[in-house]
């Protein structure tokens, strides 16, 4: 059991069907399923869940369907200006700069001070096989990235080929300087091979951030990693999940632990952190990293995108600058003082500037949140 009470349930989600961009699993951190421009002209495979919220989880079947057009959405979103909003929320304002071309806002990494850009990428799904594609056509995502004031770009030894395609971007690219690496281990790779691995694919002698993935033991032990630390090999450390049933045993972690950094699932559709997990990093002193920020396993609407289809974008969006809906559900994270990075998936420049767009002018106080999530809670 969670132990979520009554009146933290009545801000969180109903049992229901939803909709995950995947092949046969489940998605993963980052994924853009449905984000719109994706895949315009393509089907692909869509896992049904039933979720008896919000513990457990039961696979039905496939179906092929189109996706959304991100274009039409941005068409629909494309005929009204930016308003500036008098007043920002005030610890989640951190480090904004007004105007929609102005910098990126950045938030301090609470163990040591240092900033980070606050919006990142996610490479799982995307870049999980090889490929002959030169050249890569993550080269130009992660350019897009740096241009645009980001830095923090998220991969595992388990996402396939990501890591080995990162390292060569990164290699050729001469970027390296200006990328944080976060990456992962699984909970039975915590082993110096295992990181040489890593290390090796990703072509670095160091790592800034390393990350146990998917804990789900309440007494899982960072000792190997405190050992890496303090060796140079990684910066940071920390923990992930993607699963509201792990909270448990990820706070329980945190809290014994300490770790630099806890990668979460979080979104407007799924919000469940915001009862336990960020409240308990900000009380730590831990940097949030967000997965799955446009909808996932905990998201009884599914993506998020999928959720908003046809509906064009409120117009009280433009009160916090948010001119798409990729900016709408990213602002409403962002607007949360304890989020210090969100880490949304694509292998398309363009969303990659869309989101970066997302960190910079203003966002939602606290009343427009509210607002915010009524408004998707009513797709439902």
């Amino acid at each position: 059991m969670l132990g979520y009470d009554a009146a933290s349930a009545q801000h969180a989600l109903p049992a229901a069907l939803r909709f995950c961009a995947a092949s046969a699993v489940m998605p993963m951190h980052g994924c853009e399923a449905f984000h719109p421009l994706a895949r315009r002209n393509s089907g692909f495979n869509l896992v049904i869940v039933k979720l008896a919220y919000p513990v457990e989880v039961d696979m039905r079947r496939l179906h092929q369907v189109g996706e959304w057009s991100r274009r039409q959405a941005l068409a629909m979103v494309g005929g009204f200006g930016i308003v500036p909003l008098s007043a920002t929320l005030g610890a989640a304002a951190e480090g904004i700069n007004p105007g929609d071309t102005g910098p990126i806002m950045t938030r301090s990494i609470p163990s040591t001070g240092e900033r980070l850009p606050v919006i990142g990428l996610g490479t799982a799904w995307k870049y999980g096989s090889d490929t002959h594609i030169q050249p890569d056509p993550l080269d130009e995502v992660v350019r897009t990235l740096v241009a645009g004031g980001g830095s923090v770009v998220d991969t595992a030894s388990d996402y396939g080929a990501a890591e080995t395609r990162l390292g060569a971007v990164l290699a050729a690219s001469g970027l390296r300087p200006r990328v944080f690496i976060a990456t992962k281990l699984e909970t039975d790779e915590l082993a110096q091979q295992a990181l040489q691995g890593s290390l090796r694919r990703l072509r670095v002698s160091r790592i800034d951030l390393m990350q146990v993935h998917n804990v789900g033991w309440s007494g899982q032990d960072l000792a190997p990693l405190r050992d890496w630390k303090a060796q140079g090999l990684v910066r940071y450390i920390g923990i992930t999940t993607s699963t509201v049933r792990a909270f448990d045993a990820v706070e329980a972690v945190m809290r014994r632990e300490k770790p630099d950094f806890v990668e979460l699932n979080y979104s407007l559709g799924d919000r469940w952190a915001e009862q336990r997990l960020l409240p308990a990093a900000h009380e730590l002193g831990i940097a949030t990293v967000i997965d799955t920020p446009f909808g996932g396993l905990e998201d009884a609407r599914g993506n998020l995108f999928r959720a908003v289809q046809t509906k064009p974008l409120p117009d009280w969006a433009h009160e916090f600058g948010a001119a798409t809906w990729a900016q709408f559900f990213l602002k409403y994270l962002l607007a949360n003082g304890a989020v210090t990075v969100v880490i949304p998936g694509t292998a398309n420049p363009e969303h990659m500037r869309d989101n970066l767009a997302a960190g910079r002018g203003h966002l939602p106080d606290a009343t427009m949140r509210q607002r915010m999530a009524q408004f998707i809670d009513s797709l439902a």
